[in-house]
């Protein structure tokens, strides 16, 4: 803003994200600004370019920032959902700010950098407590995957109002509206944050992961044989093997993919409890089922079902025949796309140490699975065809030949 603008009485304000990841010691990723007192014509004289009609939402001509202009809600009939946006000059900086989810995303701060917290974020920051601003938190089913994204980024506790709160949106349905488009993205978003099963225990304790991700909540409850799995619980398993993928790698795909490797324990019948015959094959449906609800991208869908049907096959790919490596390389795609077989190998190596007292085992699979690729990628399907030989025999040559040089790395 320039100073003919404050001339007006505009007042700017840095708000949400910005100002809480500051306080918290981060460098923040964007700045938002509200603006009050100021009209859509005064921000178009301005040169601010408009994208969001409906809510007065503008960018900045020269940095791209996004201003918005100062927004309450105006009830328009029974509940809360009879409500409309309402952003006019009249709207105040702490209208605008009761309107936001949570107390530690509802600070500002003015230009000369003072803080403005009205309903108490600094205390619940300093505290480590995601407390729900208003009533109007009602008002987007989201705001409860927001907050258990919020909890697995930072490891806060949940206030007890604000938990009860979720709660009876859950039991009141709120979730089951949610897009396929908006749960994506809050799940993908909480893959990448420091502690990803956080947003899942948060999610299970208000009731949404079963309206959500049956097929994870499933999983809770589900012993496994206490030999490979101290742990027993199937589904506190998953949890620590998704916290084993976030020490290995940043890779939403490869958390992903540990998120469902085990969906098909919880479709054991109990009578064969502890063990889960068959719960690689029984998962890949699953898995696509819940990519296919959520409308998750390829690569997702791809790799999660490779780590669900394939995972044991790494963990015992040390025992296995040079022809079965070869084979599983190339139900893994290994030989067009190295990457894949990357990821596959980190997901099973989370799978191998998610698991209690297993945390520090060393994972050798990783290394000679790479190392048998190495070899059978050596061979090429070229040379083979410029030896006369043509038609399935050239794939069958192939296989062969890969086998004889995994043979030939298992000796040396």
């Amino acid at each position: 803003m320039n100073s003919d603008a404050l001339k007006t009485g505009v007042s700017v304000y840095r708000v949400g994200g910005y100002v809480r990841d500051r306080l918290l010691g981060r460098d923040p990723a964007d700045c938002d600004y509200v603006v009050v007192g100021a009209t859509v014509d005064e921000m178009l004289s301005w040169q601010f370019k408009l994208v969001g009609a409906e809510f007065g939402v503008f960018l900045h001509p020269e940095t791209g920032d996004e201003y918005a202009l100062a927004r309450t809600e105006r009830k328009i009939g029974p509940g809360y959902k009879g409500f409309s946006v309402y952003a006019e000059p009249d709207v105040t900086l702490e209208e605008d700010l009761a309107r936001r989810d949570l107390t530690i995303n509802a600070m500002a701060e003015d230009e000369q950098g003072n803080l403005i917290d009205p309903y108490g974020g600094r205390k619940d920051l300093e505290a480590g407590v995601l407390r729900h601003v208003s009533d109007a938190f009602r008002e987007d089913p989201v705001r409860i995957l927001r907050v258990a994204r919020f909890a697995a980024r930072y490891g806060f506790s949940i206030a007890p109002e604000t938990a009860e709160l979720m709660c009876a949106m859950v039991e009141a349905g709120e979730v089951d509206a949610l897009t396929p488009e908006r749960v994506w993205l809050e799940l993908e978003k909480s893959l990448g944050e420091a502690s990803p099963s956080g947003f899942f225990m948060v999610l299970r304790a208000c009731g949404a992961l079963v309206r959500l991700f049956p097929e994870v909540d499933a999983l809770f409850g589900v012993p496994q044989p206490a030999e490979h799995h101290p742990e027993i619980d199937s589904g506190v398993h998953t949890m620590m093997a998704l916290e084993a993928a976030a020490r290995l790698t940043d890779d939403q795909q490869v958390r992903f993919a540990v998120l469902v490797h085990d969906l098909g324990k919880g479709l054991t019948p109990k009578a064969e409890w502890p063990k889960h015959i068959k719960h690689e094959s029984e998962g890949v449906g699953l898995v696509e089922a819940m990519c296919s609800r959520y409308k998750a991208p390829a690569a997702y869908r791809t790799l999660g079902k490779a780590v669900a049907e394939h995972h044991l096959r790494c963990h015992r790919v040390l025992e296995m025949k040079a022809s079965s490596i070869v084979k599983l390389l190339g139900k893994l795609d290994a030989f067009r796309r190295p990457e894949r077989l990357q990821k596959f190998i980190l997901a099973c190596h989370a799978d191998a140490i998610g698991r209690k007292g297993f945390e520090d085992r060393p994972y050798p699979q990783a290394e000679f699975l790479l190392e048998a690729y190495a070899a059978a990628s050596q061979v090429s399907a070229k040379a083979i065809v410029d030896r006369g030989i043509t038609g399935e025999r050239v794939g069958e040559m192939m296989h062969e030949e890969r086998t004889s040089a995994v043979k030939r790395m298992m000796k040396s």
